[in-house]
């Protein structure tokens, strides 16, 4: 951490040059028709300038202090100042800096080139630099003259105004008056600087005094200065009076001299043409109106004096009636037709000297400001598992057909129009909400008649009644909104008869709420942490069926290795309960599928059966689809997935304690075969979902930005969750079995023996740059790119796993185990020991013969698993060595209360299952967690990854924040950084 020291502003350069800002009156030379080069430019003299006053300009240029005092030019330039800055005062750097900016702003047409060395003032348009030379003293910048005949000063304000004087022979003189600083000053002698300051001099004075000074130069009074003033002849009295006086008189003041009497200005008016036409269609046109002069339209000429001051009046007056931008002249029809003549020519005709003037029939236009009165309907529709939903809007009680409202809404209109002509806005929030609820009605299903919701759609029928001023639910309906709406209500049926096992609390509410379920056709997850019984609650479900007459079997789907656990649990709880195990396809089960679906209450299968056999599973009615372990079936592009969808089942339970492993997509594949009409749509869930929630903002956005899009995702978070809470239950460990003994988990970090050390780095730069290369087409490459990972992987387990050569190398993390080992077993304690690699746990179980350590061992080659299981069990093997593929699930092994994990995967529910095997009811011991992991490799950035994935499943399915989840090409550049 920094020291706060850090924060003290670093003091100025003692040897940093200060700058002055040297100010000069310069003249180019008078012009020679017989010289063809250019006129030179220099510092104006008192002489020269007492000569001729013509071809003046005011410049300006940076100054350094000279050696006996003064200021002078030295080698500093205006480009030193932008190149160098160091070699400055840091402040008058930038203030000099900031200065070529505003004095460089583009120039009024005709000025001439300073030169590399000046900059002149005289057509700098912008009024900045006024207050940026007021700046320059606060930081000890003098002003000062750059050439020694001259001395300079800035006022703070100037005014010019134009005085009238009478002529002999009835003309009129036009010339300026100046004030600076409230002294008088000679027009002859004062030159504009653009349209925002001037400058004045003095002649025959030396030095020169120059006086530099911000004003308000409108056109045409810059014209006027440097001399004695214009005549206006006699003859051209009338027309000047006529076209410039008004001009002038509006633009700045104008005095007439003693014996002059000035016509009084005039004040023009507006005039509103509107034309109704038919089919709610109004033509408008605005003109300006001079009295003696014909119109002229409203934006043909820059506005200035009273008109500037009318039109003002006229656009505040159009943006209090409507949001519609302003125009003087248009075509309107339909709302903004109503708009226009409800609001806008009213709050016209209110004005002063505005005229308005209308032809043609003026409807009567009405705005209905009332606040809407919204009624939901939802009635049993021919289809069982959807209900027709019906909205009527009624705004002060006119009833608004719906097609048209929602077709306005659909398509983002501010306001709607009735037939009468009657019109209300739509920027209501009831209207907005009902707006967002309709088009996620609509994403349900295919609207043919009318809009439909789904009997799934609880958390959005809630939101229509929530919405709505009265809401009328379908009576068949009503049981199943309420209890899914509040499952803690559900009313508890009585445990089974036939169950031989006494139901935990959280156990009991589980099997109602699978009986709900079950009793109104609908599906469900079941995702309860590993270890809190899923099995026997669902097996409940069955025996709760069958005693309330169900006759179709139920169908349990689950991974081969379980299959065996699966009857052995029924015959443990249900032991009445028929079941049958269907293990292969065809013939060469040792139950046929047809035999099993007539006799019995449960048929138990695989998963990779009824993938095999889709069609002879699918010739049954089954009253329950019961998918253990069902993130098998996740994918809803395998066969195994629309083979689970293509079943005539009453319900679809899906059994697993991790629902979402990597995606938002993972949960929606599970739902579509346990809740089909919740999310529908695979394309609407990723816009509505996945892409908020998983795709972090930009780094590039602006913090403003960022914090949108974080609430934005939040608000999504917290959406999803509604719509899945009646359909998803989850319980954690913690929440529901306080009395397991505590888990405490550790990472170990492992470092790596030198060569080992400079065989991976040497890999991992040929693998970065290869892999790195791969990423703009990831789709395309990710076999490429996934066996480059698993190298560096396996390398950071033991050089032997990449190159036998190599196995001279050793493994630390082998080191490191059987160090713990050797220390369990002296204590008389018990371990599983976990890996990804079959290989590597080969590797472990040599090091363990060797050190004289008895093990067990289980992979996917192992024929007899249960005899494996059962052997550690009841033998005294320290350590089971378990793959984390075959080993993840289908076991209790509480017998253990050691686990280590020898390398992690970027799916962290893999490794929870794997831990699950041992601290689950029925453990009284505490256990101990040791994630072995090889500092400095990728493994560390894979347990930093499996973080954020676990971020990802709590913000949806228990508490957190939203989180990316997804693997891609971020997270593999991340696993690749150095």
């Amino acid at each position: 951490m920094s020291s706060w020291r850090a924060l003290i502003p670093a003091s100025e350069d003692p040897a940093a040059t200060p700058l002055g800002l040297g100010i000069e009156l310069r003249q180019r030379d008078a012009y020679d028709p017989g010289r063809w080069e250019p006129r030179a430019v220099a510092a104006v003299t008192p002489r020269a300038l007492a000569r001729r006053q013509g071809d003046l300009s005011i410049a300006m240029r940076p100054l350094v202090p000279g050696a006996r005092g003064g200021w002078i030019r030295g080698d500093v330039s205006w480009d030193a100042i932008r190149r160098f800055p160091e070699r400055y005062r840091a402040a008058h750097a930038r203030w000099f800096t900031e200065l070529i900016g505003i004095a460089s702003a583009p120039r009024i047409a005709g000025s001439f080139s300073p030169g590399p060395e000046w900059i002149t003032l005289d057509t700098a348009s912008s009024a900045h630099v006024w207050p940026h030379l007021a700046a320059a003293a606060a930081l000890g910048i003098p002003v000062v003259a750059a050439h020694t005949q001259q001395e300079v000063s800035l006022a703070a304000a100037a005014r010019v105004g134009v005085t009238l004087h009478p002529e002999p022979g009835g003309g009129l003189r036009v010339s300026a008056t100046v004030q600076i600083d409230g002294t008088d000053a000679a027009a002859e002698w004062v030159r504009p600087i653009g349209t925002s300051g001037l400058y004045a001099f003095a002649l025959h004075r030396d030095p020169i005094p120059v006086v530099l000074a911000p004003a308000d130069l409108p056109d045409p009074v810059p014209a006027l200065l440097g001399s004695a003033g214009l005549l206006v002849p006699a003859g051209e009295k009338a027309e000047f009076l006529d076209r410039l006086y008004p001009v002038l008189a509006r633009r700045t003041a104008v005095t007439a001299a003693e014996g002059l009497v000035l016509p009084a200005p005039e004040r023009p008016s507006l005039r509103v043409a509107v034309e109704f036409r038919p089919s709610h269609t109004v033509r408008y046109d605005m003109t300006w109106v001079h009295p003696g002069r014909p119109p002229v339209p409203f934006s043909s000429r820059d506005l200035d004096g009273p008109e500037a001051d009318l039109a003002e009046r006229v656009r505040a007056a159009w943006a209090h009636a409507t949001s519609s931008p302003f125009a003087s002249a248009a075509t309107v029809r339909d709302l903004d037709a109503a708009e226009f003549s409800a609001r806008v020519l009213p709050a016209l005709e209110a004005l002063p000297r505005v005229r308005v003037e209308i032809t043609g029939e003026r409807p009567e236009y009405r705005e209905l400001t009332g606040d809407p009165a919204i009624t939901i309907t939802a009635v049993e529709s021919p289809d069982p598992d959807w209900f027709d939903l019906g909205v009527l809007v009624v705004v002060e009680g006119r009833t608004i057909p719906f097609g048209p409202l929602f077709t306005a809404l659909a398509r983002g209109r501010a306001r709607m129009m009735l037939s009468d002509g009657a019109y209300f806005s739509l920027a209501h929030p009831a209207l907005d909400r009902l707006k967002e609820l309709l088009e996620e009605a609509a994403s349900l299903a295919e609207w043919e008649t009318g809009p439909r919701i789904a009997r799934t759609q609880v958390s959005l029928w809630t939101e229509f009644e929530d919405l709505a001023d009265r809401a009328e639910p379908a009576m068949a309906w009503r049981a199943t909104v309420a209890g899914l709406r509040d499952t803690d209500a559900i009313e508890p049926p009585p445990p089974p008869p036939a169950l031989r096992a006494q139901l935990r609390p959280y156990q009991e509410a589980g099997f109602s709420w699978l009986a709900f379920l079950w009793r109104h056709g609908l599906g469900g997850i079941l995702a309860d942490d590993m270890g809190l019984g899923k099995t026997l609650q669902t097996l409940a479900l069955v025996a709760h069926a069958r005693t309330e007459g169900e006759r179709r079997p139920f169908l349990v789907v689950a991974p081969t290795s379980v299959l065996a656990t699966w009857a052995e649990e029924a015959a443990r709880f249900l032991p009445e309960l028929v079941v049958r195990t269907v293990d292969a396809t065809g013939g060469r089960s040792r139950t046929s599928l047809a035999q099993a679906a007539a006799e019995a209450d449960l048929v138990v299968t695989s998963y990779a059966v009824l993938r095999l056999d889709a069609a002879a599973f699918t010739a049954h009615e089954w009253a329950g689809v019961l998918l253990d372990e069902a993130q098998f079936a996740k994918n809803p592009r395998t066969k195994l997935h629309q083979a689970v969808a293509g079943l005539h089942r009453g319900m679809t339970v899906a059994i697993t304690g991790t629902p979402l492993e990597n995606s938002l997509t993972d949960l929606w594949a599970l739902l579509s075969l346990t809740a089909p009409g919740l999310f529908p749509s695979a394309r609407r869930f990723r816009e509505e979902y996945i892409r908020p929630i998983e795709q972090a903002p930009a780094a590039a956005n602006t913090p403003v930005a960022t914090d949108a899009a974080a609430r934005h995702r939040a608000r999504r978070v917290e959406r999803l969750r509604r719509r899945i809470r009646p359909f998803v239950l989850r319980r954690t460990k913690e929440l529901v079995a306080p009395e397991l003994p505590p888990r405490q988990e550790q990472d170990v970090h492992v470092e790596l023996a030198p060569a080992h050390r400079a065989r991976y780095d040497a890999v991992l730069q040929r693998e970065r740059r290869k892999v790195l290369g791969l990423l703009d087409d990831l789709d395309r490459h990710r076999m490429v790119v996934f066996r480059s990972l698993t190298l560096l992987r396996l390398l950071s387990l033991a050089p032997a796993l990449v190159s036998p050569e190599d196995a001279h190398l050793g493994s630390a993390k082998l080191d490191a185990l059987l160090d713990r080992l050797t220390e369990v077993a002296a204590e008389g304690h018990r371990a599983l020991v976990f890996s990804q690699f079959t290989s590597f746990l080969a590797l472990a179980a040599a090091r363990l013969d060797a050190a004289g350590i008895a093990y067990a061992s289980l992979d996917g080659s192992t024929a007899d698993r249960a005899g494996v299981v059962e052997g550690f069990r009841r033998g005294d093997a320290t350590a089971f060595l378990i793959s984390l593929k075959a080993g993840g699930f289908g076991l209790t092994l509480t017998e253990a209360d050691y686990v280590f994990i020898l390398d992690p995967w970027w799916n962290p529910a893999a490794e929870a299952q794997a831990v699950d095997r041992t601290h689950r009811i029925g453990q009284t011991r505490s256990v101990f967690v040791y994630r072995l992991l090889s500092a400095g490799t990728i493994e560390e950035k894979v347990a930093a990854l499996q973080q954020r994935k676990s971020e990802l499943f709590r913000s949806v399915l228990d508490d957190g924040d939203p989180f990316s989840g997804a693997l891609g090409a971020d997270d593999i550049r991340g696993l690749l950084a150095p």
